[in-house]
């Protein structure tokens, strides 16, 4: 499969509108696989959104480069171009002497080419500089090709374009306008994901727009030009080949409040022979299942919505205390705990508010607080996920005010957690974690969690 992979030369430089249109733009002609380097739930929601091919996630921290090149090689059957969406800038990771965690070690574990998005608001000559220094940073790194963003008219655009291609020898394939209509709804983490946003007329609306005009000022056939088949795309991943019989159903919660999941997940679930059943912590009843995963999103949004289906927060904990397996990560853990309380002036509200929740977990959960935002890393002691080392990322705007003496799974030599390197509290057989986990660098885990399903239907049945 010819792949692409799209960076930016820093965050906020327009790399993600420009390349969720680019993906929109090709997936009318063809099948388009897109990626997302980094592990992140809601740009890839978009890219799965405009080409109807669930995005895959590639990062160089919790995956090696054969975990990286296995996730890329299972997505990319049945497509013809694949489009890699780079995170922050071309070279920022994980620490500043490596590029583990970066978009440019991704593009070099699988050899592909790149093109780089520069925000040229003010600048002529000196984007050439920039160019330059990025293609003599890492040689490794195939830059083959330009797009400028925030460019201010014809006489801006000529100083740009010649300044780059005699200086460093590449093409400027696009010169998007600076246009305020370009940047995507945002919220307190990020983009509004595209499930909750797609509700929206005027989402679509600036969607629809902000394609309108990538078709219009980049070339997407000279951008197509410089896709080439990867150096060393891999193979499928082993996780995705285990195949088992399915015997068993796993409830997902999958709605406006609980939509973070990586796609590998449910590939790698039906591999180990359990079906996943989607259901609605919001506007459903618990479905029966031999296990249930409730993922990370918004609880908080619709804190007074899970409150009231509260039919459903006692099927939750009847099913924990049946001793069915439960794993939930950061908003499902938030929605485990017995309140979510969101102070005054959170998201411009006058007074403060208290939500009752499942009350699974003995504490509450107070927004906002400090912004926790990195990777994790650790190792799984007990618990349903069995006993692993793991890598993973946290990220929330929320702190959980547990009562002393709790049990928990996990332990953490890198991250904040639930507290002080503390997290996945255990209850029985429910686990929940402020750490997201890759389903593929993390599939022993996922594994352990069927597994655990499996012993408990038996003895149940």
């Amino acid at each position: 499969m010819r792949t692409l992979l799209i960076s930016g030369e820093r965050s906020g430089c327009g790399k993600t509108s420009i390349t969720l249109a680019i993906s929109a733009i090709l997936a009318k002609h063809m099948p388009v696989q897109t990626y997302k380097v980094g592990m992140d739930y809601i740009d890839p929601s978009y890219l799965t959104g405009v080409t109807g091919r669930a995005c895959r996630n590639l990062d160089s921290y919790v995956l090696d480069d054969d975990g990286l090149r296995g996730v890329y090689s299972h997505a990319a059957s049945g497509a013809e171009i694949g489009i890699i969406e780079g995170v922050r800038g071309l070279y920022e990771g994980a620490d500043i002497l490596g590029d583990t965690g970066s978009t440019a070690s991704v593009a070099k574990a699988l050899g592909v080419n790149v093109v780089l998005v520069i925000n040229a608001k003010s600048i002529t000559r000196s984007a050439a500089a920039i160019v330059k220094g990025f293609q003599s940073f890492d040689p490794e790194v195939r830059i083959r090709g330009v797009i400028l963003n925030n460019v201010t008219g014809g006489r801006h655009l000529e100083k740009l374009k010649g300044a780059i291609e005699h200086y460093c020898g590449i093409p400027v394939i696009g010169a998007v306008p600076n246009m305020p209509e370009m940047e995507l709804a945002m919220r307190h983490l990020g983009l509004v994901p595209y499930r909750e946003g797609c509700e929206d007329d005027a989402f679509a609306d600036r969607i629809g727009f902000i394609t309108r005009i990538i078709e219009e000022y980049i070339d997407i056939d000279a951008l197509s030009s410089l896709a080439e088949e990867p150096a060393d795309p891999g193979r499928a991943h082993p996780a995705f080949d285990q195949k088992m019989p399915v015997d068993l159903k796993i409830g997902i919660a999958y709605d406006e409040a609980f939509n973070f999941y990586y796609a590998d997940l449910f590939d790698i679930l039906r591999a180990g022979g359990a079906e996943p059943v989607f259901f609605s912590p919001v506007h459903d009843r618990l479905p029966d299942a031999d296990g249930y995963i409730i993922g990370g999103g918004y609880p908080e949004l619709y804190a007074d919505a899970l409150e009231q289906n509260d039919l459903m927060r006692e099927a939750v904990v009847e099913t924990s205390k049946n001793t069915i397996p439960i794993y939930a990560e950061c908003g499902g853990l938030m929605y485990l705990t017995r309140s979510i309380t969101k102070k005054a002036g959170w998201q411009g509200q006058t007074d403060e508010s208290t939500h009752l929740m499942c009350g699974l977990f003995p504490g509450d959960t107070m927004m906002p607080s400090r912004r926790v935002l990195g990777y994790v890393e650790g190792s799984s002691q007990n618990g349903p996920m069995g006993r692993s080392h793991f890598r993973g990322h946290e990220f929330h705007y929320s702190e959980i005010k547990m009562d002393s003496g709790q049990k928990y799974a996990f332990r953490l030599s890198r991250g904040h957690g639930i507290s002080g390197g503390d997290d996945g509290i255990l209850s029985g057989n429910t686990l929940g974690s402020y750490a997201h986990l890759h389903p593929v660098s993390s599939s022993g885990m996922i594994r352990s969690f069927i597994s655990t399903c499996r012993e408990v239907s038996a003895k149940r049945n």
